[in-house]
C-alpha cells in the first residue's frame, strides 16, 4: 500500500458508525478539525451541533476520541471545550510523533486506531507512516489558502491513480 493511499474514502465523517468501527476492529478515532469536522475557519456552533452529537454518541459507546489538528492551539482548544475529547493543535501532521503521542493518550495500539481527514499529504500519510486504518473524508468546502489549493490539485491526481475521482 502506497503511504498516501487510504484505507477507506468517505463522503463525511458521521459516516463512521459503531457498525463501520466493528468492522474494521477499531476502538478509537484521531480526527482532523477543519474540513473534516467543521468548515474551515468557522466558530458556529449550530454548524456543529450535529458532529457534537456523533461524537458523543461513539463515545458513549467507548470509542476513544481525539482531535489531531494543525490549527492554531486556540482554535483547536475552542472546539475541544465543546467537543469534550482530548486533543492539541499545532500537531505538526504528518509527523508520525504526533500520532503516537495521540494514540499514548487513547492507550491503543494503532492498529485499533483510525485517522480521520480531508487531506492526503498530512492525515493519510501521517497515519499510514503511523500505523494507522487511514480514513479519507470529502472536505467540507474549499480552502482559500494558496498552499491548500495546490495540495487539492495534487490530491485529485493521486487519487483518480487509486480510482476515486474528487472534485475537492
Amino acid at each position: 500500500m502506497s503511504l498516501l493511499e487510504p484505507r477507506d474514502v468517505i463522503d463525511h465523517v458521521t459516516d463512521i458508525t459503531p457498525g463501520f468501527l466493528g468492522t474494521r476492529g477499531l476502538s478509537g478515532l484521531l480526527i482532523d478539525l477543519d474540513n473534516t469536522l467543521v468548515p474551515y475557519g468557522s466558530y458556529s456552533d449550530a454548524e456543529a451541533a450535529g458532529i457534537i452529537r456523533w461524537a458523543r454518541d461513539l463515545q458513549q459507546l467507548g470509542t476513544g476520541l481525539y482531535l489531531l489538528s494543525n490549527a492554531t492551539g486556540k482554535r483547536a482548544a475552542y472546539w475541544l471545550e465543546r467537543l469534550e475529547f482530548n486533543g492539541v493543535g499545532l500537531a505538526g501532521k504528518p509527523n508520525p510523533r504526533a500520532y503516537r503521542r495521540a494514540l499514548r493518550t487513547l492507550g491503543l495500539a494503532p492498529r485499533q486506531v483510525g485517522m480521520v481527514g480531508d487531506q492526503l499529504f498530512t492525515d493519510v500519510l501521517g497515519g499510514n507512516l503511523a500505523g494507522l486504518h487511514t480514513i479519507l473524508v470529502r472536505p467540507l468546502q474549499g480552502n482559500a489558502l494558496p498552499h491548500t489549493r495546490a495540495a487539492r490539485r495534487l490530491e485529485r491526481l493521486v487519487l483518480r491513480r487509486y480510482g476515486h475521482d474528487w472534485r475537492t
